[in-house]
Formats: C-alpha cells, structure tokens, sequence
C-alpha cells in the first residue's frame, strides 16, 4: 500500500492519498483544500473515491475541486448536513467565510467494509469530535481524522462534540494505537 499525506489548508490538515501497490486507482482521505495540489500529488492515479472522516470545513474544502464524474464521497449519515451548513461545519464561526461541499454519494457506518481502488477499507465509527466521525482502518494502518492527533484529540466545543463520547472512542482505538501506524487529522 502506498500513503501520501499532504498538510492542506490553514489550519494544516493531512489529507491522504492511499493507493493499492500497482494500482492505477487511488482514494483521497479528508480534502480539506488545495484540491489542485492533491490531485498533481495523485499524479497518473485516478481518484475514485473521496473518505471524509467528519465534516468540518478544515476536512471538506477541496471535495467540490476533485469531483468528477464517477468519483465517490463517502461519509457518515450524522456528519452529512456539515456538508451544505457552515454553521455546523465550523466555517462560519472559526474563519468568518461560508465553506461547503457537495453532497455525499454514500453513507458509511460501523463495521462497514469498503472495497475502493484494490484496498479493503474498514470503518470504526468514533464519535465525539463531532456525532458522525470515523476513523478508516486500511490494511494495518489507521485514517484517525480528529479523533486522535498526533500529540493529542480533537475539540469536543463544536456542534456535535461531546466529551464523553470522545473519550469512549479513544478507549477503543488506544489498543490499535500502540500496534499499527497512525495516520491523523493533523
């Protein structure tokens, strides 16, 4: 399996492009801007499918450049009204400019297993950060999106968030932490 990670945006998101070994196929994780960036860094590989984590704005800002017909947007059905409502999905509150993105083409929830671009994807729905998040388990490694940071968790103080919830979800993949590469939302 072959991961890109590009830090996109203002606030320095990791967006991921996650390719099969030899694949002329490839899945974009969490295109929180610069969508001409990712899709120059994907290079000969065509994106079939775009995975959001959760829908905030630092997440969802460069779906809308990547699209193109047959291209997938995965998310979860409680994150999918982030999507077309800045003022959930963080934009209006924290960068005063209204961020939207197409709807999703497709909802995922827990236990799902996906087969995208030669790359069997499994979904662990985290909530916390926001009711909707997810994190994708590829292979032996682990798309985190906020649920856990490199040196830490995201925010629980936006529409959906809950403590609580967070830390149930970080109980859960702590164990999975310590066993196979993390890969974060930022």
């Amino acid at each position: 399996m072959n991961v890109q990670t590009l830090t996109v945006g203002m606030v320095c998101t990791c967006c991921y492009i996650v390719s099969a070994n030899h694949s002329p196929e490839c899945i974009v994780i969490d295109p929180g801007a610069e969508p001409e960036r990712i899709r120059k860094a994907a290079g000969d590989k065509k994106i079939v499918a775009i995975l959001l984590t959760h829908g905030h704005f630092d997440h969802i800002a460069g779906v809308a450049g990547l699209l193109k017909p047959g291209v997938r947007v995965f998310i979860h059905p409680a994150d999918a009204p982030f999507l077309s409502n800045p003022e959930i999905n963080g934009s209006q509150y924290l960068i005063s400019r209204s961020v939207t993105a197409p709807p999703a083409t497709d909802f995922v929830h827990e236990g799902d297993v996906l087969t995208l671009a030669g790359l069997e994807i499994k979904v662990l729905h985290t909530p916390g950060h926001t009711q909707g998040c997810v994190c994708y388990q590829i292979e032996n490694e682990l798309f985190t999106g906020d649920t856990l940071f490199e040196h830490g968790w995201g925010r629980t103080d936006l529409p959906g968030g809950s403590e609580h919830q967070l830390f149930e979800s970080l109980r859960r993949i702590m164990p999975m932490a310590e066993t196979m590469p993390i890969h974060p939302g930022h």
